[in-house]
């Protein structure tokens, strides 16, 4: 086999890595910014006369989460199927290179 076929298959895994380190930087990025987010729904709430509770300011952050998640089980996905289809074709290049 090949460099090229090694390569290709090493470049499929670096880049369905990057895009799932990316998802899971925009997540910690939404971490980082709750103090901020809580603050901006209580000013919030204040400014329309409204109580703020922390059961609708939890659900919020659920909610958030659940989007968040979302994207990096997306990014998940597709990193197992990139990974999985490069290593099975460097396997079959490397059946036939030696049958």
């Amino acid at each position: 086999m090949n460099n090229s076929e090694y390569n290709k298959a090493e470049n499929a895994v670096n880049n369905v890595g990057n895009s799932l380190q990316n998802a899971t930087d925009k997540t910690k990025w939404k971490i980082n910014e709750l103090a901020d987010k809580a603050k901006d729904y209580i000013n919030e709430k204040r400014n329309n006369d409204q109580e703020a509770s922390q059961e609708d300011w939890l659900d919020r952050v659920k909610a958030n989460v659940s989007d968040a998640w979302e994207d990096i089980k997306d990014k998940a996905d597709e990193a197992w199927e990139k990974t999985k289809d490069a290593a099975e074709d460097v396997k079959a290049e490397w059946n036939k290179k030696t049958n």
